[in-house]
């Protein structure tokens, strides 16, 4: 039995949550049972001293002055099982910028911390992850607030046309309309930073421009903040032509999750081979997000880490679905992972 004394200074429903949510969070997690008594916590259970551990963490985490939701309670836990301590790394204090709302964009994890600070130091950096870590959200936000702190003059957001089981061709309307459904994420980052009116405006001063990566060709961008989106879509030609448009007061970043590649098959993906290439060039960032990266909603994380395993397990499923067209194997996609440089 372990006691935690919960300070006067911290209301109980943030550190509780709605309807004591959070204290049953960490009881199902570790398999305790955690009982209030006046001004503290009893907490029995084979491993109660890893509860007590998380309970300290959100304890510490509100008097720094953040707040505590469902996410977060999570990634403390998370931390915790590898030894870390989310209030000391404390990745909310620091702001990327600010919404048309007024609302401070922050990184919610360690992963996406240090992404920003890359950002920030190097002028082209990789930030490669599964779904839903914010990799294209955060250097959407980081373009911006280059932008509104006259660092850079112009905004550029590409994205290569490759999706599984469709062609541009087969799309109704005219070039334009056939692309930007493919464009539709930087859109929607563009839009939840900047407003949708401030976005469009812009974008018709041809300060900001989302383009498929094709457009990107015989451009020399100077005094840009240049996005690739999606870059395990690319081919190495592809991948070496767009890094190359970079210009004198530029910065880079290039994103993607080479768990879902959806170039056709014997294709080599551009960012896996980057990945290779440029290594040991130090002037040049690569940030690995994590599953424990994700924000989205819980159950994204569960469903990568759930086709993660199967896929380790059962590698002839992996053939059966790459040749089905809905992305290659996650294996392969891992670096040294079999049949990667054939791809």
């Amino acid at each position: 039995m372990i006691s935690v004394t919960v300070s006067e200074q911290i209301e109980r429903s943030d550190l509780f949550g709605s309807m004591d949510r959070y204290l049953r969070m960490i009881e199902n997690r570790f398999g305790c049972l955690i009982i209030q008594r006046d001004n503290e916590l009893v907490l029995r259970g084979e491993q109660e001293t890893a509860a007590a551990a998380v309970i300290r963490e959100m304890m510490k985490t509100l008097e720094k002055g953040e707040t505590l939701d469902q996410q977060k309670v999570n990634y403390i836990m998370e931390l915790n099982n590898d030894g870390l301590s989310y209030s000391a790394e404390n990745p909310g204090r620091d702001i990327i910028c600010f919404t048309h709302e007024g609302k401070p964009l922050r990184p919610k994890t360690i992963g996406q911390k240090e992404y920003v600070r890359k950002i920030r130091e190097m002028d082209i950096v990789f930030g490669i992850g599964p779904a839903g870590t914010g990799k294209t959200y955060i250097a959407v936000a980081m373009a911006v607030n280059a932008f509104k702190n006259k660092e850079v003059q112009k905004i550029i957001l590409a994205r290569p046309a490759v999706e599984a089981g469709e062609r541009l061709g087969f799309l109704p309307g005219d070039l334009q309309e056939k692309v930007d459904p493919y464009l539709r994420p930087l859109y929607d980052a563009l839009y939840d930073v900047l407003g949708r009116e401030s976005a469009m405006r812009l974008k018709e001063k041809e300060v900001i421009e989302v383009v498929p990566l094709a457009y990107m060709r015989g451009r020399t961008l100077d005094n840009s903040f240049i996005i690739l989106d999606e870059a395990q879509n690319t081919t190495p030609e592809q991948m070496k032509m767009f890094l190359t448009r970079m210009g004198f007061g530029s910065k880079v970043v290039v994103t993607g999750d080479i768990t879902q590649i959806d170039l056709p098959r014997g294709k080599r993906s551009g960012l896996v081979e980057a990945r290779k290439v440029l290594k040991d060039v130090k002037e040049i960032g690569f940030c690995h997000l994590k599953d424990v990266d994700v924000v989205r909603h819980q159950l994204v994380k569960k469903v990568i880490s759930a086709y993660d395993d199967y896929y380790r397990k059962h590698p002839q499923q992996e053939e059966t679905s790459w040749n089905a067209g809905r992305g290659p194997a996650i294996a392969r996609a891992k670096a040294g992972g079999r049949g990667e440089g054939n791809r």
